[in-house]
């Protein structure tokens, strides 16, 4: 809709300038979406007249259809922000089925020349006067007029050099303003932005990898600009194959922004429906239909990426447009099983997904994507389903081969990092984090896997503040490498209860859930914990749990061949994750088996977990600390975390 340039208009304490789309209360902003701040200004310009609906929608939505329930909304969020009651209309009358009227009393002016401008305008008056001074008062900085005689040449350098002072102040505080403005709105514009997966109309089994492989693309593809924060793939799982409340998920997510859509596959043939969602305006930004031979689905998130920064109207900076460039070309087949991979991975079908995608690298090697999540199936199949050093090294070699193909890979820098912290590479992991971090600090999973990496050195408080900072960012970020362990090492049993998901969706969770209630003295409901998530699935960690459980069942010999035969499988496999040796010792110990404890607590400190403040001060290991051989294994813990703290603090 146009805007009578350098218009303003004043009403009750408000000020509504067009120009710049910008409503101040007493000179403060007041945050209006785009919509509901285009029909303020319609309602104001015709104070005091009818402006029907068919109006509001001609002029906020010219040529399409939309719900008069739209404008209900809009004018509910305008007296929210006006501060009107349902009592008192005191700025907008509905009109019964007809439509709205402004109905206070608003004042218009046009948009003044530049204050330095009019103050030169009134020193140049003075400058006409033969006997007139400029004197300053120094006590309070004012200037006043006197009676004492100069000449005009004098009156006018005076007036000279007080003009350019003027202006000169002037223009810093138009450029101050601007600055301040600017950060406002971009505070403001900055959207949160969850890209759901795609729904099977036609309910293939075959082609239902793609709903979530599909969304996963595109989250790869704009996750790293700047000026949007985008839910990762791991926060957007659950809605695999589920109906889609829109208010309730994107409160789920917290997030503004929606992107929902499906698909039909017809032999070779795809078609992809989607619509990208203003929740809080309600109003869809932009929506598109794609039509495709199931041999170009590489050019589906380009597409997509593209309508996206098109719909938020973002501003992209030099980097983040390179960044956002279309992805080099990959076989369709090679592409296919790489979605199939990602799919697989995100359903911790690990063992099938490392061939998906072991496919999908031999058909085309050059895709640093497919390296990338190969790596983390091999990394995830390496400790959770014990397939040991073979799978680590062959993690090593995909990570390396991602970045060889696109240096600063994002997913491979991240996946990388999480391996090192696993293997006793934490140092090298906290400088490829932070060198991560420093390039995108709204990189929640990087900020999260630092969290990791600082609770392995012992730098617990660092730990919370990262992973915080990490949640700050996406509320949703969870990653079952780095539950908020830190809390629980500080004694905080409560907090960390409080910081896990709900026990129901993983038998990992559970574990842990039964874990801090031990600590607390709650042996009853631990042991249900653990034995409940011991029958969900037999894990390295869940087979822990059992061990404590039998140990509080007092069935110290069943407890102690579980542990046994967990450290069998962990040393025939070379299974790194020192923090989970160390909870192996834990176990040992509460089990009474002191000698196995200090295999394991050496295994853990050399393995590279070395958590010094929180080995002074575990109360599992209280009957070790008698041991001679205890101290010196907490001295080498001891040096290494100092050694970290100087390098990195």
């Amino acid at each position: 809709m146009s805007m009578n340039s350098g218009q303003l208009y004043e009403f009750g304490p408000f000020r509504l300038e067009p120009d710049e789309h910008l409503l101040l209360r007493e000179g403060k902003a007041a945050l209006v979406t785009p919509k509901a701040f285009d029909l303020l200004v319609l309602l104001v310009r015709n104070q005091g007249r009818l402006v029907s609906k068919e109006q509001i929608m001609q002029a906020l939505w010219p040529g399409s259809f939309v719900e008069e329930a739209n404008i209900t909304v809009l004018i509910s969020s305008l007296r929210k922000v006006l501060g009107e009651t349902e009592a008192h209309d005191s700025y907008i009358k509905t009109v019964p089925k007809k439509g709205y009227r402004f109905t206070a009393s608003v004042k218009v002016a046009e948009e003044p020349a530049a204050g330095p401008i009019a103050a030169s305008a009134s020193l140049d008056e003075l400058a006409k006067g033969d006997s007139q001074t400029i004197e300053t008062d120094v006590s309070n900085g004012d200037y006043n007029f006197a009676a004492a005689p100069v000449s005009r040449a004098e009156a006018s350098r005076a007036i000279s050099r007080n003009r350019i002072l003027i202006v000169a102040l002037g223009f810093l505080v138009c450029l101050l303003a601007a600055a301040g403005y600017r950060a406002y709105r971009k505070s403001v514009a900055q959207r949160t932005l969850a890209v759901l997966p795609l729904r099977n109309l036609r309910q293939d089994p075959d082609s239902d990898f793609l709903g979530f492989s599909l969304a996963d693309a595109v989250i790869s593809k704009v996750g790293v600009l700047s000026s949007v924060t985008v839910r990762p793939s791991s926060a957007i799982e659950k809605y695999k194959g589920r109906d889609i409340d829109i208010k309730k998920v994107a409160a789920e997510l917290n997030v503004d922004t929606l992107l929902t859509g499906n698909f039909i596959r017809d032999g070779d043939h795809l078609r992809i429906t989607y619509q990208l969602i203003d929740v809080s305006a309600y109003k869809i930004l932009c929506k598109d239909v794609v039509d495709l031979k199931y041999d170009e689905l590489l050019a589906v998130h380009d597409n997509v990426a593209k309508q996206i920064i098109k719909g938020l109207q973002l501003n992209l900076s030099p980097a983040d447009a390179q960044r956002i460039q279309p992805d080099q070309s990959v076989k369709p087949a090679a592409y296919e099983y790489y979605l199939r991979g990602v799919d697989l991975v995100a359903s911790h079908n690990f063992p099938l997904a490392v061939k998906m995608l072991e496919k999908s690298a031999e058909i085309d090697p050059k895709y640093p994507l497919t390296w990338a999540y190969l790596g983390q199936a091999y990394t995830s199949d390496g400790t959770f389903e014990l397939g040991g050093r073979e799978q680590y090294r062959r993690a090593q070699a995909a990570y390396e081969r991602a970045l060889a193909l696109q240096p600063k890979q994002p997913e491979a820098e991240t996946f990388l990092a999480n391996l090192m912290v696993d293997t006793g590479k934490v140092e090298q992991a906290v400088r490829l984090l932070r060198d991560a971090i420093a390039s995108n600090s709204n990189d929640a999973a990087g900020h999260w896997e630092l969290g990791y990496a600082y609770r392995f050195a012992g730098m617990l408080k660092e730990s919370l503040a990262e992973c915080k900072r990490a949640r700050e960012i996406d509320p949703s970020v969870q990653s079952n490498g780095s539950v908020l362990n830190a809390y629980l090492y500080l004694g905080q049993y409560d907090n960390f209860l409080q910081s896990l998901p709900d026990a129901n969706e993983s038998a990992f969770f559970r574990f842990y859930r039964g874990f801090a209630e031990y600590h607390q003295g709650k042996t009853e409901q631990a042991a249900e914990d653990f034995v409940r998530a011991y029958e969900e699935n037999h894990t390295l960690f869940t087979g822990i749990g059992k061990a404590f459980a039998d140990s509080i069942a007092q069935k110290t010999p069943d407890g102690l061949q579980i542990l046994g035969e967990l450290e069998s499988k962990m040393q025939q496999r070379g299974v790194g994750d020192p923090e989970a040796a160390y909870k192996m010792a834990e176990a040992y110990a509460v089990l009474g088996d002191k000698t196995s404890a200090l295999r394991m607590l050496r295994s853990s400190i050399e393995g590279g977990f070395f958590s010094y403040p929180y080995f002074i001060r575990d109360p599992l290991l209280n009957n070790l600390r008698s041991l001679p051989e205890f101290g010196p294994l907490l001295h080498v813990a001891r040096q290494r975390h100092e050694a970290f703290k100087k390098e990195f603090f």
